[in-house]
């Protein structure tokens, strides 16, 4: 039995959808972030030393980065290649690439800023508050948010050319892609008037049953605001 190491609004609610796609056996182990600091909790470095998830334990292994689980999970359980491209094709590279896209690429713009939204709305004496408001408004405007539209831009580009990421069909791709873009849409710049195959895109997954059986799985996900 796979058991998943769930934290509550986070990467980890891409792995429950990924077993659900597979038609797997899981459980959940699940874990709240801290309401002041949305930190995860201390219990999770019981299960890997950098107390992060997702984390998966199957048999001997435990499994950590959304991406390497989603390798693993694909390459011992997904026998028919329902999720996969063939080997060496061009469908393959780009979902290789876009597997490490979603966490190497896309998710440090989205993360700075979070935390520079947080400098902004932080309790501070009067007098230090509009310095750090400044600070992090000239940051965001000036490198995140530009880098933010790049981002987007290019990947409309490219649901232009194939419905999916990987090409033509769904795929595991798609699951990892997932994440960077709700948050996108959450707090990104991510809206349909401007990014419409985009909108399309999250619009399609969130239809899909093995989706919405891993909401249930995972409880409350936030990023869907």
């Amino acid at each position: 039995m796979i058991t998943v190491h769930h934290l509550n609004n986070s990467r980890s609610q891409r792995v429950l959808w990924l077993l659900e796609e597979l038609g797997l056996p899981y459980e959940v182990v699940r874990y709240q972030r801290n309401a002041q600091t949305m930190l995860a909790p201390p219990e999770l470095k019981a299960v890997h030393p950098l107390g992060k998830s997702p984390v998966i334990v199957d048999g001997g292994y435990t499994v950590a980065e959304s991406g390497a689980i989603i390798e693993y999970l694909v390459e011992r359980y997904d026998d028919d290649a329902r999720l996969r491209p063939p080997a060496g094709t061009p469908e393959k590279h780009r979902w290789t690439y876009f597997l490490h896209y979603a966490e190497g690429s896309m998710m440090p713009p989205l993360l700075m800023k979070l935390i520079f939204d947080r400098v902004e709305s932080a309790p501070a004496p009067f007098f230090v508050k509009p310095i750090a408001r400044g600070i992090a408004g000239k940051v965001k405007h000036s490198y995140i948010l530009p880098q933010l539209r790049q981002h987007l831009e290019y990947l409309e580009g490219e649901l232009g050319r194939h419905p999916w990421f990987a090409g033509a069909d769904f795929t595991a791709a798609d699951i990892q892609m997932s994440f960077p873009l709700e948050a996108a849409a959450s707090r990104g710049g991510l809206d349909a008037a401007a990014y419409p195959r985009l909108a399309a895109f999250l619009a399609r997954i969130h239809e899909r049953p093995a989706y919405r059986r891993a909401l249930e799985q995972g409880g409350p996900y936030e990023l869907l605001r």
